[in-house]
């Protein structure tokens, strides 16, 4: 008997609270273990230092499919609690998995030993262990068709576009409580996805602009890199959380490499190297790819300061609940206020 999608989609995935968790002992324990544990100790301590240096400006970076995982609460939490001033971030993470459960959608428990050729012919898709309803991710895409159709036709950043996408919630309701990218327009919280159409927004604008060839909406992803570094420019120190690697965090570690220069060329502003540094990423890093270089290598750019910085590599759905929660129990982010970044820049 051939199965029906509504027998794949059943148990929804359950984003986990770390506010129900004090893994303060469990961390501090970690610390007298060795390899990755102490590592993990070792990246919640740079962290809570992080959130206790009132000069410091929080960059999180955001890779791999840790929303449709259950981890999207983690990221809400610290938005609503001021833990990090400016996320970097995937598409697919903002918008196929965020924007979609904000329409009311959801992400479904799976298994990677299925039949792929008959979730393909239910129109189901599989991320690992994962499914998703193909047919409400078209709605997805078609509501950002919507929403490029209602703005002006010209260039806008993706942080600029994001904001749209909090403001269509707002106006038509967000169906959860804990959307990324509404908490993020509430709290004025900058979105950068330096490669927006490399997700389902990119379907979405396609289709806006094939039926609006001569006047359309277009991503700016030079303008992207313009205003981060300008908020890093700004920034008295930067303390960066890199979760995965790829586009996200070549962008968030480049930028303060962006100093503005004068007509001959000669620089006049530079911002200092990040101060702070932690990823958790499974990449190795001895075949020269991005998401596994160290920041020791940074370093050698200018990039990083390598006197607080910490690799951990670990898988980010074991790493990211203890690190976060962590720095959440210890409540040096209470007091810390709200930056308000997107109001450098006018929407």
């Amino acid at each position: 008997m051939n199965k029906q999608k509504s027998d794949y989609l059943q148990d929804v995935i359950e984003h986990i609270d770390i506010k129900s968790y004090d893994v303060v002992p469990l961390v501090n324990a970690m610390s007298k273990m060795a390899f990755q544990a102490r590592n993990l100790a070792t990246a919640a301590d740079i962290y809570d230092r992080m959130l206790g240096d009132d000069d410091c400006t929080i960059i999180l970076s955001l890779a791999g499919s840790i929303f449709s995982a259950g981890m999207k609460k983690i990221v809400y939490d610290m938005v609503m609690n001021n833990m990090i001033d400016v996320i970097v971030s995937t598409g697919a993470i903002i918008v196929d998995m965020d924007f979609f459960e904000a329409l009311g959608y959801k992400h479904y428990i799976g298994s990677p030993e299925v039949d792929d050729n008959e979730l393909r012919d239910l129109n189901i898709d599989r991320i690992y262990d994962t499914f998703i309803d193909e047919d409400e991710l078209s709605l997805c895409d078609q509501t950002i068709n919507e929403i490029a159709n209602s703005l002006d036709p010209r260039p806008y950043t993706s942080r600029e576009f994001i904001w749209e996408m909090g403001k269509y919630l707002d106006v038509n309701g967000c169906k959860v409580d804990d959307s990324v990218i509404y908490a993020a327009y509430n709290q004025n919280l900058p979105i950068f996805v330096p490669a927006f159409s490399d997700c389902s927004a990119g379907f979405g604008l396609l289709d806006h602009q094939r039926k609006n060839p001569d006047q359309h909406v277009t991503i700016d992803s030079v303008g992207d890199f313009r205003e981060l570094v300008d908020i890093v420019l700004k920034a008295k120190e930067t303390g960066i959380i890199l979760i995965g690697g790829g586009v996200p965090k070549n962008f968030v570690q480049d930028a303060v490499l962006g100093g503005e220069a004068d007509d001959k060329g000669q620089l006049i502003k530079e911002a200092q190297m990040h101060k702070y540094a932690i990823q958790i990423s499974l990449a190795s890093e001895y075949d020269g790819a991005l998401s596994g270089s160290t920041f020791k290598e940074a370093s050698s750019w200018g990039k990083v300061d390598a006197v607080r910085e910490q690799m951990v590599f670990s898988e980010a759905s074991i790493a990211l609940p203890l690190l976060v929660g962590y720095a959440f129990h210890k409540g040096n982010w209470n007091g810390r206020g709200s930056k308000e970044l997107n109001k450098l820049f006018s929407n």
